[in-house]
C-alpha cells in the first residue's frame, strides 16, 4: 500500500513546522533573516516507465534557503548599534578566522577592539590596513596656535587720542578686544589686540599683549613701534594690512613652551564704518589637549572620534563585503554565516557605498525580517498540511484492513 507518501508528507509538514517556529522564535533577533522550506517531489526511476503512469512517491525537502531582504532599522541610544541598510555583511575576526553578520550590535572591549557580543572583532581600515579596528587614539594632542583670524568693524567716528599710544584705554587706544591662542603644551593665552585710529585718514595701528596663564600682560612690539597698520578705502572696505604675522616669544608664555608662531594674521573683510566698534568673527586653529568623548560613524563607514576639546579625528573606517549567492552561506548561530563554496567567494571587502554594498546607520539596529502575520498564516497552513497527511496514512490504513478482512 502508499503509506510512503503519506509519510514523506508528514516528514515534510514537520520540517516546515520546524522552520516557522525558529523563526517566529527570533522575531526580535536582531540581523536575523528568515527561512523557508523548499519542496520538491519523489518519483522512482523506471527505465521503461512512462510519466503517464507514475502516481509519486510523495515530497522530499530540496533546501531551506534563508531570504535575506532588508530589516526594518530601528533607532537606538548606541552609537556603536549599526545597521546595514542594503546589500552587504559586516567582516568580523573570530581568532583569526573570517565570518560575517548583519547584527549590527557591538561595543569596546578592554582592548579597545569593537566587538559583538560573543567577542568577535569588527574589521575595518586602519590608514591602508586591513583588519580588527582598535580604538587606541583615547587622548588628543594639542596644537599650537598657528593662524589668527578676526573681523572687527571699526569706528570711522573715532578721532585720533592725543596722547601716544599706551596700554590705557581712551587716552592710548580707541577700541580692544580679546582671542584665545593655545602654545605647544596646550596652554591657553589671553592674546589682547589694541586698535589705535592713525593721525593718516582711514588707517589704524595694530597693537597686541599676551596674558600668560599666571596673569602676567607682556606687550609684543616695543612702543611705539606697532604690528602693522589697517588701510580702508572711502567706502569703509579693508583695501590692505601689514599686520600679517606674530611672534609670542617663550619668556613671556612662561610655561617652557615653544614661542607661538602666528604666520598667517589676517584682518580680512573688516570694516570702518560709521557704526560702534564690533567683533564679526574671532578665529584661530590652536587647541588643548583632550580626551575621547564618544565616537560617531558615517553613512561610509568613518569613525570619527569626539574629544573633550571640540576636535574629531578619524579613528578607522568599517568596511563591508558580499557574496554571489548569500543564500549559499553556512549558518553558524549567534548570528554569524560562514562562507562556502556554495556561497561563492567574497568580494573583497570595501567601504560602505561602493558599488553592491549599503550604508551604515549609527545608532540603529536592523531588525529581524520575519513577518510575524505571514508566519502565522504559515503555521496554520502547515498544520492543517499535517493533518492532511495523517489522513491519507489513515485511508490506506483503513483499504489494507479491508483487504485482511476479505474471507
Amino acid at each position: 500500500m502508499g503509506f510512503q507518501q503519506g509519510l514523506s508528507g508528514l516528514n515534510g509538514a514537520s520540517k516546515n513546522l520546524d522552520v516557522i517556529g525558529n523563526n517566529i522564535a527570533n522575531v526580535s533577533t536582531v540581523g536575523f533573516k528568515a527561512s523557508r522550506v523548499e519542496f520538491a517531489d519523489v518519483y522512482a526511476n523506471s527505465l521503461f516507465g512512462t510519466g503517464a503512469l507514475q502516481p509519486g512517491i510523495g515530497t522530499q525537502v530540496a533546501a531551506i534557503s534563508q531570504q535575506f531582504s532588508q530589516g526594518n532599522i530601528a533607532l537606538t541610544n548606541n552609537p556603536l548599534d549599526i545597521a546595514i541598510n542594503g546589500n552587504g555583511f559586516f567582516v568580523l575576526d573570530d581568532n583569526g578566522s573570517p565570518v560575517y553578520s548583519r547584527s549590527g550590535q557591538f561595543q569596546l572591549d578592554k582592548n579597545g577592539y569593537i566587538v559583538n557580543n560573543t567577542g568577535q572583532r569588527l574589521t575595518g581600515l586602519t590608514g591602508s590596513l586591513l583588519g580588527p579596528i582598535q580604538i587606541t587614539a583615547v587622548n588628543n594632542d594639542p596644537q599650537a596656535t598657528s593662524e589668527v583670524a578676526l573681523v572687527v568693524n571699526l569706528d570711522s567716528r573715532q578721532t585720533v587720542p592725543t596722547a601716544g599710544f599706551s596700554y590705557s584705554p581712551l587716552a592710548g587706544y580707541n577700541h580692544a578686544t580679546t582671542m584665545t591662542v593655545y602654545d605647544s603644551l596646550g596652554n591657553a593665552h589671553a592674546l589682547n589686540f589694541y586698535f589705535r585710529k592713525s593721525t593718516t585718514p582711514l588707517q589704524w595701528d595694530v597693537y597686541a599683549t599676551v596674558t600668560n596663564t599666571a596673569g602676567v600682560s607682556t606687550p609684543l612690539t616695543t612702543l611705539p613701534a606697532s604690528l602693522g597698520t589697517l588701510t580702508f578705502n572711502a567706502n569703509g572696505a579693508l583695501t590692505s594690512s601689514t599686520a600679517t604675522t606674530l611672534t609670542i616669544p617663550d619668556a613671556a608664555l612662561a610655561t617652557g613652551a615653544n614661542p607661538i608662531t602666528i604666520t598667517n594674521l589676517s584682518f580680512a573683510d573688516s570694516t570702518q564704518f560709521g557704526s560702534n566698534f564690533g567683533i564679526y568673527s574671532v578665529n584661530q586653529d590652536g587647541y588643548t589637549t583632550g580626551q575621547l568623548a564618544g565616537l560617531a560613524i558615517a553613512e561610509d563607514g568613518t569613525i570619527q572620534g569626539r574629544y573633550t576639546n571640540g576636535q574629531t579625528q578619524s579613528l578607522g573606517q568599517i568596511v563591508l563585503t558580499n557574496f554571489p549567492n548569500p543564500q549559499g552561506l553556512l549558518a553558524l548561530g549567534n548570528n554569524l554565516w560562514a562562507e562556502t563554496t556554495a556561497s561563492g567567494q567574497r568580494i573583497n571587502p570595501q567601504p560602505p557605498g561602493s558599488p553592491n554594498l549599503g550604508i551604515l546607520r549609527s545608532g540603529a539596529v536592523e531588525e529581524s525580517n520575519v513577518d510575524l502575520t505571514q508566519e502565522l498564516v504559515n503555521l496554520i497552513v502547515a498544520q492543517r498540511l499535517y493533518q492532511a497527511n495523517a489522513q491519507t496514512i489513515r485511508a490506506q490504513d483503513q483499504i489494507l484492513q479491508t483487504l485482511v478482512n476479505l474471507r
